[in-house]
C-alpha cells in the first residue's frame, strides 16, 4: 500500500517536530522545510501527496508555496496555516485553490482528519488523472485510427448532427467534415448519402455496402460504397448512427476495365481469339476499309459489324442491313440499289437502296457468298469506284458508306469452284475478321451464361438464379453446332419451362438434355434394367441425381431409361 509523504514548512522548528511526531504515527512520511528556498528544494526532489505550509515564510508566503505548486501542474493539496487569521488572507489562499485554512494552535485530531480528508481529495485527484490519461490514450489512438483510415467515417446523433468526422471525409467529400451534412444541398452532389443515413436512423437496420456514383461536383466520376450501422448504449437506446464512406473509384474502374476486356459492345468473350478480335476492333475504328467477317452461323457475325460501325466514327450515322441470300436477284439489286418507277413491273414509285440509305453511315451485307455474278460485278464496281445507278435510272449517284460483309462459307473455296468473283474476294478481304464456333471457345460459356441468364431473367420476370452445377458441366461438353444462337434459344426454352431457382437438366430442349459425352457413351450397353433404375429411384427418395450416382450412370442415361420405362420399353 502506498505510504502518503507530507511536506510540512514552517519557520518555527517546534512546530516542523510537532507535525512530524502526529503525522509519523498515523503512518505517514514526513520531509520538513524552515523556509521558501528548501521547500523550492525539496519540492523539485520528491513527490508530495499533501503540503502543510504556514501562510508567513520570511520574506515570501505560503500563498508563493501555492503558485509554485500550481504552476508545475503538481496534483498536490495544500493547506495554509496561520498564527494571525484573517479573512482576506483566507479567502485569497482559497481562491488560488488552496485545499483548507487552518488557525494556529492546531489541535491534533484536527491536523489529521484535514490531513486525511486532504488525502483523500489526493487519490481521487490521482484516480481521476489516471482515468483521464486513459481516456486521452484511446482518444489518440482512434485519432490516429481516425487518420490514418482512408475511408471517410462519420458519427452522427438522432438528429443527423454530426459528431466526429475524419480528415478523410474532406479527401473524399471535398468539404469541410464540419460541413458536410449542411453543405449537403451543393449543386451536382445527389444527396444518396444523407437519405441512405436517414433510412438507416429511421428503420434503426445497417445499410452494407450501397455503391453509389456519388455526383461529387470536383469528382463527378467518383464511386463510393456507404455502409451505415446505427449506435446503441448500453440500454438498447439507439443514440444515432455511424457511417463510413469509401471511395472505390480506381476498383470501379478496373472491373469496368476488365469488364471491357471480357465485353467489346455486345460481343462476349474472355477467349484469346477473342480478345485477338477486339484488339483487331480497336485498330479498326478510326481506318474506313471493307471488312470480311468469316465464322460459321450463329457465332456472332453481325454483332461484330455493329462493333465495327458504332466503334468507328460513323456511329453516328445510319446501321443498314442486308441479307443477300433472302432476297432473289432483281429483288436484291432494287434492294441495294435502289430504283426509278417503271424500272420493272411493280415497280409503282421511286426508291432508294440500302446505299443511299447507308450514306455516311455503314452498310452490312450479311450472307454475302449467295450473291449472284451480275450482282458482284455491280458491287465490285460500286466499291472501286464509289459509284452507282438505280436500276432503269441513267444518273451516277455517289456511294459514302463503309461496307462491312459476313459469310458462314468458304468463299475462296467458290472462287476456285468459279462460283465467286477472285476480284471481288480480295477487294472485300481487305480486312477480315474470322469468328471462331464456340466449341473453339468453352471459357466463353461461364460469362455468356451469366449474361444471357441476366437478360432472360429480366425478361420473363422470374427469380431463376442461373443453371445447376450438372448443366453447366453438360453445356461445357456440348458441341453446341447451333453456337451462340443456340446457346442463346437453349437458355430461352429453359426459363419457359423452369419453375425453380437454378436451371435443371430437365428444363432443358430434348436434343440439348439428351446429349451424352463421349465418356458417357459406353454405359449405353449398362446392364442397369428398369427395376435397378426404380429401386435406385426408391433408395434416393425419388432424387435423380441420387439415384444416377448410385447406379454410377450420368443423369442422361437415367433419364433415358425412365423414358424407355415411359414408353413400355425394356432398358
Amino acid at each position: 500500500m502506498h505510504k502518503a509523504t507530507i511536506l510540512v514548512i514552517d519557520d518555527e522548528e517546534s512546530i516542523r517536530q510537532t507535525f512530524t511526531a502526529f503525522l509519523s504515527r498515523e503512518g505517514y512520511s514526513i520531509v520538513t522545510a524552515r523556509d521558501f528556498r528548501s521547500a523550492l528544494d525539496a519540492i523539485s526532489s520528491t513527490t508530495f501527496d499533501l503540503i502543510l505550509t504556514d501562510i508567513l515564510l520570511g520574506p515570501h508566503s505560503g500563498v508563493d508555496i501555492l503558485k509554485e505548486v500550481k504552476a508545475q501542474g503538481l496534483q498536490c493539496p495544500v493547506i495554509m496555516i496561520t498564527g494571525e487569521p484573517d479573512i482576506d488572507s483566507a479567502a485569497a489562499a482559497l481562491r488560488l485553490g488552496a485545499f483548507d485554512y487552518l488557525p494556529k494552535p492546531i489541535r491534533k485530531d484536527t491536523l489529521i482528519r484535514v490531513t486525511k480528508h486532504a488525502l483523500q481529495h489526493k487519490a481521487l485527484l490521482d484516480e481521476k488523472a489516471v482515468i483521464e490519461s486513459e481516456r486521452e490514450r484511446y482518444r489518440s489512438h482512434l485519432e490516429a485510427i481516425f487518420r490514418s483510415v482512408e475511408d471517410a467515417i462519420i458519427t452522427v446523433d438522432n438528429d443527423m448532427r454530426i459528431i466526429e468526422a475524419n480528415e478523410a471525409t474532406e479527401s473524399i467529400c471535398m468539404i469541410s467534415p464540419k460541413g458536410l451534412m449542411w453543405d449537403i444541398s451543393r449543386k451536382g452532389c445527389s444527396r444518396t448519402c444523407w437519405k441512405v443515413l436517414e433510412e438507416a436512423l429511421t428503420t434503426r437496420r445497417s445499410v452494407k455496402e450501397y455503391r453509389i456514383e456519388c455526383g461529387n461536383p470536383k469528382r463527378p466520376q467518383q464511386v463510393v460504397t456507404i455502409t451505415v450501422s446505427p449506435l446503441r448504449d448500453r440500454k438498447d437506446a439507439s443514440i444515432g448512427a455511424v457511417m463510413i464512406i469509401r471511395d472505390i473509384t480506381r476498383l470501379s474502374h478496373l472491373e469496368k476495365e476488365l469488364q471491357d476486356r471480357n465485353h467489346f459492345h455486345a460481343i462476349i468473350g474472355k477467349n484469346k481469339r477473342m480478345q485477338e478480335i477486339y484488339n483487331l476492333l480497336e485498330n479498326l475504328k478510326d481506318i474506313d476499309t471493307t471488312v470480311l467477317i468469316t465464322g460459321p452461323s450463329g457465332t456472332g457475325k453481325e454483332l461484330v459489324a455493329r462493333a465495327i460501325h458504332y466503334d468507328g466514327a460513323r456511329a453516328d450515322k445510319p446501321f443498314v442491313v442486308v441479307n443477300c441470300s433472302a432476297l432473289a436477284e432483281n429483288l436484291l439489286e432494287s434492294e441495294l440499289f435502289g430504283h426509278i418507277k417503271g424500272a420493272f413491273t411493280g415497280a409503282v414509285r421511286d426508291k432508294e437502296g440500302r446505299f443511299q440509305l447507308a450514306n455516311k453511315g455503314t452498310i452490312f451485307l450479311d450472307e454475302i457468298g449467295d450473291i449472284s455474278p451480275r450482282i458482284q460485278l455491280k458491287l465490285l464496281r460500286v466499291l472501286e469506284t464509289k459509284e452507282f445507278e438505280r436500276v432503269g435510272d441513267s444518273r451516277t449517284l455517289r456511294m459514302d458508306a463503309q461496307v462491312v460483309t459476313a459469310t458462314n462459307c468458304d468463299l475462296l473455296e467458290k472462287v476456285r469452284r468459279g462460283e465467286f468473283r477472285e476480284d471481288l474476294y480480295y477487294r472485300l478481304k481487305v480486312v477480315e475478321i474470322n469468328i471462331p464456333p464456340l466449341c473453339e471457345r468453352k471459357d466463353d460459356i461461364p460469362l455468356l451464361l451469366d449474361h444471357y441468364v441476366s437478360v432472360f431473367r429480366k425478361r420473363f420476370n422470374k427469380t431463376i438464379s442461373g443453371v445447376a452445377p450438372e448443366v453447366e458441366r453438360l453445356f461445357m461438353d456440348y458441341p453446341w453446332p447451333g453456337n451462340i444462337r443456340e446457346l442463346i434459344h437453349t437458355l430461352e426454352h429453359a426459363f419457359v419451362v423452369c419453375r425453380k431457382p437454378l436451371i435443371d437438366l430437365e428444363d432443358l430442349p430434348p436434343e440439348v438434355r439428351g446429349y451424352e459425352t463421349p465418356a458417357t457413351l459406353p454405359e449405353k450397353t449398362s446392364g442397369h434394367g428398369v427395376q435397378d433404375v426404380m429401386a435406385a429411384l426408391e433408395k434416393a427418395g425419388g432424387n435423380k441425381a441420387g439415384a444416377a450416382r448410385i447406379l454410377g450412370i450420368s443423369r442422361q442415361t437415367l433419364y433415358r431409361k425412365i423414358k424407355d420405362r415411359q414408353n413400355g420399353n425394356r432398358a
